[in-house]
């Protein structure tokens, strides 16, 4: 498909800027993709199993904040858990954030005058990007943070095309998202020095923009008076993760803006990035295009993980949709139409396969699937390793076992053994916020360790056999595949002093 070209005249039919209410949507061709994209996340919702940050969620109790989370995703899984123990109940939430996603990108979309065509390129696109449809299977921070960037980025849009009013919604955005992820500091740095750079430098001496910020601080209040009093976890959380994965991070960063949306669907958001900056009537969306670049320079300096600039991306996307649908009318346009038809169509396909369990766990494996994507090694294999601790357990003789408890690496071993080990003792893990949830009770003696090396129990165990090794059974090299199963005994020092010695981050 090739890249499709900005008319810096913007004497198309479609891209001057003008209100977008519901009459002016085209809700004929945006309902279908959102549809789709809705019944597919719900049928496939129960494949594979949980994700392990999903399993760390359920796990945690209600707070206002915790080591390495804000608490609305964890309160999410929580209420979810109330419920039941059902996949399809866990990911509702997902699945309505992401169609909310598809009707806010519609709505950028429209804002900038694009007509049916553009807005289905633009619900299309965005239902069925290869991230965004990965992060919408799975309850995850990353899925409720890109609606509220895309809905800071068009209420923005609002406020620098027709009304700085709109600035208010836009601090509204920003406040919410803090509970979700403090990543929207970021797009709000980007933001700022987009406009300083490219203007219009008016809109930050706008009395509604520090109206803007007033309420953004207003809303994130409790949310950053928690991060304050108990000394700023997210801080030192953010340095663990620039620490472990910063360097490989920084590396594929600017190779993975070509693959977050697909491959098929660069030229789109290319092209909306062009567009902001050539178009006249868009002159006042200059800085928001160059928000992005920016972004990436602060994601690279901060060794931030590669999809964070995910909720730019997809508002380049909306507005890319503009020029695209204006590029196939122009000449040979049943050619380029089809050109863009068939890029969208190989996207939908793709991306669910590569984003959804339609492939069967038992051959997953052999594909290139889990290679490609994480959250696909991440739900494979949970219950099999439960039975194998299970039956590492049960090599503990009985009188001993009053005095035993579980001890799991990380959140995501933690997380199976609470949901699918209930006949095992308590398990415990100093990764992230299990750390504070508990630890194991002064007078135990033995632990089913499970994920950790050797040489690490034995500085904290007097003795330590193999009992078991995790094997998943199909093949899935994951975080968990061949980590092994000990049963330690004797800890060198009481638990309230050994304790801290298992606390890890990141």
């Amino acid at each position: 498909m090739a890249a499709p070209s900005v008319d810096p005249i913007a004497t198309s039919p479609s891209g001057s800027g003008r209100p977008c209410h519901g009459s002016t949507v085209a809700w004929p061709v945006v309902v279908p993709p959102a549809v789709l994209m809705t019944l597919l996340l719900l049928t496939t919702s129960g494949g594979y199993g949980y994700e392990r940050d999903e399993l760390y969620f359920r796990m945690l109790p209600l707070a206002w904040g915790y080591e390495d989370q804000p608490p609305f995703v964890p309160a999410l899984a929580h209420l979810m858990r109330l419920a039941g123990p059902s996949l399809t109940v866990l990911r509702l939430p997902s699945v309505l954030f992401a169609a909310a996603t598809v009707v806010v990108g519609v709505l950028v979309a429209c804002e900038l005058g694009g007509d049916r065509r553009a807005q289905a390129i633009a619900a299309w696109g965005i239902a069925f990007s290869a991230a965004p449809l990965t992060f919408a299977h799975t309850l995850l921070t990353a899925t409720p943070d890109m609606l509220l960037w895309l809905a800071a980025l068009l209420f923005a849009t609002r406020a620098l095309l027709r009304d700085p009013r709109w600035w208010l919604a836009a601090g509204a955005a920003v406040g919410l998202a803090t509970y979700v992820k403090f990543l929207i500091v970021l797009l709000v740095l980007a933001v700022v020095v987009g406009l300083l750079i490219a203007g219009p430098r008016a809109a930050l001496r706008s009395r509604w923009l520090a109206l803007g910020v007033a309420v953004a601080l207003a809303v994130a209040a409790p949310n950053v008076i928690w991060q304050a009093a108990h000394g700023w976890p997210q801080v030192t959380m953010t340095g663990s993760i620039s620490q472990d994965k910063g360097g490989a991070d920084r590396v594929m960063l600017l190779p993975f803006q070509l693959l977050i949306i697909g491959p098929p669907l660069v030229p789109v958001w290319v092209a909306g990035f062009a567009a902001m900056l050539r178009r006249p009537g868009w002159r006042p969306l200059r800085g928001l295009a160059i928000a992005y670049p920016v972004l990436l320079v602060l994601v690279l300096l901060s060794g931030g993980q590669i999809y964070y600039p995910l909720g730019l991306l997809l508002y380049l996307l909306a507005v890319g949709a503009v020029p695209t649908a204006d590029w196939t009318r122009r000449a040979r346009s049943r050619t380029r139409f089809g050109w863009v038809i068939a890029a969208l169509a190989l996207t939908v396909v793709v991306s669910s396969v590569i984003a959804l369990p339609l492939v069967p766990e038992s051959t997953v494996g052999k594909t290139p699937i889990p290679a490609i994507n994480q959250a696909v090694r991440d739900q494979v294999g949970w219950p099999q390793y439960v039975a194998e601790v299970r039956s590492a357990y049960e090599t503990v003789p009985a009188a001993q076992r009053a005095t035993t408890v579980v001890l799991a690496e990380n959140y995501g071993e933690a997380g199976a053994i609470d949901r699918y080990g209930r006949d095992l003792p308590r398990v415990y893990s100093g990764h992230n916020a299990l750390y504070f949830v508990g630890r194991p009770p002064a007078s135990t003696t033995t632990v089913a360790a499970v994920g950790f090396s050797s040489s690490y129990l034995s500085a904290r165990f007097a003795t330590c056999r193999r009992a078991g090794t995790l094997d998943n059974g199909v093949g899935v090299d994951n975080e968990e595949q061949g980590r092994p199963i000990e049963i330690c005994r004797g800890p060198r020092r009481p638990w309230p002093n050994l304790w801290p010695s298992f606390r890890h981050d990141g």
